[in-house]
């Protein structure tokens, strides 16, 4: 303990650096990071929020990290957690169940700059990715603490089964990996003042599964009170949502398909046996704990987190997703199938008169029931059964170089977002060579990443020399496009978003399933 004291006194008497001097006192112990790229800010790198997930804790909500003596030098990322295939092929970052981490950037002099803080929720369908893939310093440099966060994903994250479901002392199971997210919200609630931060102006944002993940945390009680902003970036769950009982009746058939009857059986299992299986599909579940119901039926009867969100989507999301051999026909039936009798109206959203036509079609289809009409949905649920306001943007502008899929594809605003275009992963396109930034991704990665950091900042994207973002209204259905140019206008697609409004109603009335089940 003297040891401790010592070290804490003898920071306080350290003269300041540019940014935050160290080492810095968390709940857990004495930590200390590292110099970013610019001596502006600080990067704490792998500091844990929760114990590792393993042995018995395998399919537990996450319990609190233990205390360490001395100071903790966050110099590295962590592991990231298990996944099918790595994280960052380029450096082939190891993986590892121990791996409930998360990463800090300050350009905070003091505990006393009391910034607004984005927590950033990675994406990868639940089943990849990792907090440390994205550079938060250029955010950091504009005003805000920005913290990375890992979770626990595919089966180690999603996995329910009736024997966990008594296990648990709330009769659920499944959700681990939006538990570890929650984990993480209270770590900061608890740390963040410490790195510059307040935690009383907390934004929560994500892209993809990232999106999916801040819907949820939006949308369940017990993230209440630990965020009061949310971003969502291509992703939410109106959509009809899977059960507990589906779940867990899906996971006792992997556990027999992988030869473990039990579940002492499955936690015998060694990480890499469970991630090399096949036959476990991710995915949330409506447990009556993290979520009492779906997230439509919460948001339609206003019991979500009230708080300001600004969301939305891209205009090529779909390419990624439509493989090369999609045919005319086989669209046609499809449609026939999924559509019955409102097949002929479908149609005639999406036409075509060649199989390329149809590959075009089916990427437009995919992109406004996936993403345009979650996207919208979440806009307008919020505007009518909340009180805070909804803030929607449309991105199409298409990244120079070779890309990895047509146009303004999935995930394509990120870099912009985060505004830092030099920095890998978005520096190089898909070629494996330099991308070729112009001057206007430049301009539009400064304005997009100064809208972001002044929603963090007041709830509002607005600020000085920024064009006007209007809130949205479902009466008018205008948002901010972000292209070549930046304006206000319609939201695009309006006629398939509205025909997708009958579809999704129809299917909530009947007990239908969720697109592709």
């Amino acid at each position: 303990m003297r040891t401790l004291r010592a070290i804490t006194l003898l920071a306080a008497l350290l003269p300041l650096s540019a940014a935050i001097s160290e080492p810095v006192h968390v709940s857990d112990g004495l930590v200390s990071g590292v110099a970013g790229s610019s001596s502006d800010v600080r990067v704490f790198k792998g500091i844990p929020f929760a114990a590792p997930p393993v042995g018995d804790l395998r399919w537990r909500a996450p319990k609190a990290p233990q205390h360490w003596e001395g100071v903790r030098t966050a110099d590295k990322f962590s592991d990231t957690c298990m996944q099918r295939r790595p994280a960052n092929a380029a450096t082939e970052r190891a993986m590892s169940e121990d791996c409930l981490y998360l990463n800090v950037y300050t350009a905070a002099k003091s505990a006393k700059d009391h910034r607004p803080v984005m927590v950033w929720i990675h994406g990868g369908a639940l089943t990849s990715g990792a907090g440390s893939l994205y550079d938060g310093e250029a955010l950091a440099k504009k005003g805000v603490v920005v913290v990375t966060v890992n979770y626990r994903l595919g089966v180690f994250g999603f996995y329910a089964n009736p024997e966990l479901t008594k296990e648990s002392d709330r009769n659920a199971s499944g959700n681990y990996g939006l538990l570890d997210q929650i984990a993480a919200l209270e770590w900061v609630q608890k740390n963040i003042a410490a790195f510059g931060g307040d935690p009383r102006r907390v934004t929560i944002f994500g892209e993809s599964a990232g999106s999916w993940s801040v819907n949820y945390l939006v949308a369940t009680p017990l993230a209440h009170g630990l965020f009061q902003r949310a971003i969502g970036e291509s992703g939410a769950e109106f959509a009809p949502a899977r059960k507990l009982s589906d779940m867990e009746q899906a996971g006792v058939k992997f556990g027999q398909s992988i030869g473990a009857d039990s579940l002492a059986a499955l936690r015998s299992k060694s990480a890499d046996d469970l991630q090399k299986a096949t036959g476990f599909a991710t995915a949330a579940n409506v447990d009556g704990w993290l979520l009492p119901q779906d997230v439509y039926t919460i948001f339609a009867q206003g019991k979500q987190n009230d708080v300001p969100v600004l969301i939305g989507s891209n205009a090529d999301e779909g390419t990624m997703f439509t493989p090369p051999t999609v045919k005319a026909a086989a669209f046609r039936e499809t449609a026939a199938k999924r559509f019955g009798p409102d097949a002929d109206a479908f149609l005639k959203l999406y036409p075509f008169n060649s199989d390329e036509e149809a590959w075009a079609a089916q990427a437009a289809s995919m992109r406004d029931q996936v993403f345009g009409w979650e996207m919208r949905t979440w806009a307008r649920m919020q505007t009518k059964t909340g009180k805070s306001k909804a803030y929607m943007y449309f991105f199409s502008r298409v990244p120079p170089g070779q890309n990895r899929a047509k146009g303004a594809y999935h995930g394509s605003e990120i870099a912009y977002v985060f505004g830092n275009l030099e920095v890998a992963p978005f520096a190089v396109s898909a070629g494996g060579g330099p991308r070729p930034w112009q001057d206007i991704d430049r301009k539009l990665a400064d304005t997009m990443s100064s809208y972001w950091v002044n929603f963090a900042t007041t709830g509002d994207p607005n600020g000085k020399g920024l064009p006007k973002w209007p809130v949205y209204h479902a009466k008018d259905d205008m948002l901010m496009s972000f292209a070549d140019s930046i304006e206000v206008k319609p939201v695009p697609n309006k006629a398939a978003l509205d025909f997708l409004d009958g579809y999704f109603e129809r299917q909530r009335q009947s007990g239908g399933t969720r697109p592709g089940q």
